[in-house]
């Protein structure tokens, strides 16, 4: 009878962890596209860097206040609708956006909005991941779609190899769309037959809830956290097409060629990270603090080393390195908050944070190319992780908390 209900809850955890894994795999290859092809735009194009920050900035503050946002809503609404009309209305906006593109103000709104739309998945999909399955389980599905976000680089890197920028964001708001139908119709499914369901886990007895539990599972730390890795994974991987291009010297077609191959590399990452995070006796402290250190090192390493070749995958690795702390962040700290009974709405709010300083980061960045270099740029990178290693300094396993 145990062993029929374990092979069941194993059933179930796939089926949720598959959806919601190829949900979010559309979401970042369609929030990737305009980093891949921003090499091509800018050189068949009168647009420049400054106008590609901008969009870039605006996308992800509209992404973070969406993220705040839908966060809270995907506490009260079902996953069914909060994924599949974010999917829909984003593939919608993608197939608008290089109709307006000459349009500056239109372009800033609609790619805006294309932010908002795709924010309105991965609060409610945490929500429904950490309710509906053991948490042994909830990490793992959390797993999958954190390694689902890393491969929507090297996938908009394929299509910005394969296609022209404009028939790019066609194919994403093909795949967004169809995607979208998909997901209403297999959650209304798994609804139907009880393996979603909504409100039925009961928080044990004497828990914290609300604000105060947030508070207990160190929210304050891991916002910190958010920020910091939000701007590696997002901003500094958003301008690596045009580091590649402008720093390092590669023509715009090799730049997107070594995009794909170096995000699909980084997107293993987050397999690396959980077998550390096992191997450090599930110490997420000690984790976080290797994990940084390690980052600093790396891009230290990137500052001084020109050679084109290892300097990229010196880059690589301190971003993957990066990578594993924000793979703790969403896969381990955020499913484990459900017993405060805010999953969505704190992971709505880390995300919040996390893509605000991706917004200010990405435009701040763009700027700082042309008044201090690539190379100084560099050093700000190294600064913001060895910010991070500072703010984790390492417990021992006895004194670390528990996710469980």
């Amino acid at each position: 009878m145990l062993q029929s209900l374990k092979k069941q809850s194993v059933r179930n955890a796939l089926l949720i962890g598959t959806l919601c894994s190829l949900s979010y795999l559309g979401v970042y290859f369609a929030r990737n596209i305009l980093s891949a092809v921003t090499p091509q735009i800018i050189a068949t194009t009168a647009y420049k860097e400054d106008y590609i920050g901008s969009l870039s900035s605006l996308y992800f503050g509209f992404y973070a206040v969406g993220q705040l946002i839908n966060g809270i809503v995907g506490d009260k609404v079902r996953a069914r609708f909060m994924i599949s009309f974010g999917l829909i209305l984003a593939g919608v906006s993608s197939l608008i956006f290089p109709f307006v593109m000459e349009w500056q103000l239109g372009a800033q709104l609609i790619y805006g909005m294309t932010g908002f739309f795709l924010a309105m998945i991965y609060a409610p999909m945490t929500k429904v991941v950490a309710e509906n399955t053991e948490p042994i389980y909830a990490t793992r599905c959390s797993l999958g779609y954190t390694f689902a976000s890393f491969l929507g680089s090297p996938m908009a890197g394929v299509a910005a190899a394969l296609m022209t920028w404009q028939m790019v964001f066609y194919a994403s708001s093909t795949i967004l769309i169809v995607m979208g139908v998909l997901c209403f119709v297999a959650f209304l499914i798994l609804e139907r037959k009880g393996i979603v369901a909504y409100g039925r886990y009961e928080p044990p007895e004497g828990s914290s809830q609300g604000i105060k539990g947030l508070l207990e599972h160190r929210i304050i730390k891991f916002t910190f956290i958010s920020v910091i890795t939000g701007i590696v994974r997002t901003s500094v991987v958003f301008w690596m097409p045009t580091y590649f291009s402008q720093y390092l010297g590669y023509t715009p077609a090799t730049a997107a060629g070594i995009f794909t191959a170096t995000t699909f590399i980084m997107s293993f990452g987050t397999f690396i990270a959980v077998f550390l995070y096992e191997k450090l006796g599930r110490n997420i402290d000690l984790m976080l603090f290797l994990v940084f250190s390690a980052s600093t090192v790396f891009f230290l390493l990137v500052y001084f080393v020109e050679q084109p070749v290892i300097n990229i995958v010196l880059l690589v690795l301190a971003i993957m390195a990066s990578n594993c702390a924000a793979s703790m962040l969403w896969s381990r700290y955020c499913p484990s908050l459900r017993d405060t009974g805010m999953v969505s709405s704190a992971t709505g709010f880390l995300d919040f944070m996390s893509y605000m300083a991706a917004a200010v980061s990405s435009m701040l960045f763009a700027n700082a190319v042309n008044a201090i270099g690539w190379k100084n740029l560099i050093l700000i990178w190294l600064g913001l992780v060895l910010f991070g290693a500072i703010i984790c300094p390492p417990k021992s396993a006895k004194n670390a908390p528990s996710l469980d």
